[in-house]
């Protein structure tokens, strides 16, 4: 059986280190099951959909809604790589679990809107399941609400066609949604620990994802979050490709 594969969308080298583990982590695979491509350096290979069974994305300081102009190069190559996955998933050629930056990229790609209208802070959040979330393989096992964690500046106003939203909340009302059955997007990140997450705020604490000052505070509501529902998904992600 091909491995699943963890594509990195991250510039920051032990961040990306970090995230490609509480993926692998919460997913239970060990290094073979889940491999890991670093777009930021390299273009997504054409044969990524035989070489791997399906892919997981992470989150990223790039956002989708930055100005064309202002996009380096590697965010240029990161989307790209990103648009041609979401592709290939909604047309049920591989799998793929975007998150954060990345269901921008996939909401994009296939018609939707992407907005800076639904920021979230830096933090917990609490995640309602739809009825077609309660019904879906993944995440209907879940809890119908549960607590998540967040951090973006962008999110997606309308989703694109033939999308089914699976988990929504007041701040950002498309918190997870699915095409077809092997393209999930989840605005939240199912994939750290409270104390994964704290880290990675630190190495973007001066990026304006949250007031500087405010680490220590938000650190502590952090870590005193239960987060027992979001690695579900990864696991049961795992396990249904």
């Amino acid at each position: 059986m091909a491995p699943l594969v963890y594509l990195c969308a991250r510039p920051q080298a032990g961040a990306a280190e970090a995230e490609y583990e509480s993926f692998r982590a919460a997913m239970r695979l060990d290094e073979a099951a889940l491999e890991r491509w670093d777009l930021v350096r390299d273009p997504l290979p054409d044969d990524f959909a035989s070489r791997w069974r399906g892919a997981v994305v992470g989150g990223s300081p790039f956002n989708v809604s930055d100005p064309e102009s202002s996009k380096t190069d590697a965010q240029r190559r990161v989307e790209d790589g990103l648009a041609r996955l979401a592709a290939a998933a909604a047309a049920g050629e591989t799998a793929a679990l975007f998150t954060c930056y990345g269901i921008g990229v996939a909401t994009r790609v296939l018609g939707g809107d992407v907005t800076r209208a639904y920021p979230e802070d830096t933090g917990p959040t609490v995640v309602t399941l739809t009825d077609e979330g309660r019904r879906d393989p993944l995440f209907g096992p879940l809890a119908q609400s549960f607590t998540a964690l967040t951090a973006h500046k962008e999110g997606t106003g309308t989703l694109p066609d033939g999308a089914v939203l699976l988990a929504e909340n007041d701040g950002c009302p498309v918190q997870a949604y699915r095409v077809g059955t092997t393209l999930y997007a989840t605005q939240f990140h199912p994939e750290p620990t409270g104390r994964a997450f704290t880290e990675r705020m630190a190495v973007y604490r001066d990026d304006g994802y949250f007031a500087a000052g405010d680490y220590d505070a938000i650190a502590a509501q952090v870590l005193a979050a239960s987060l027992s529902e979001p690695p579900r998904i990864l696991r049961a992600f795992a396990t249904a490709f």
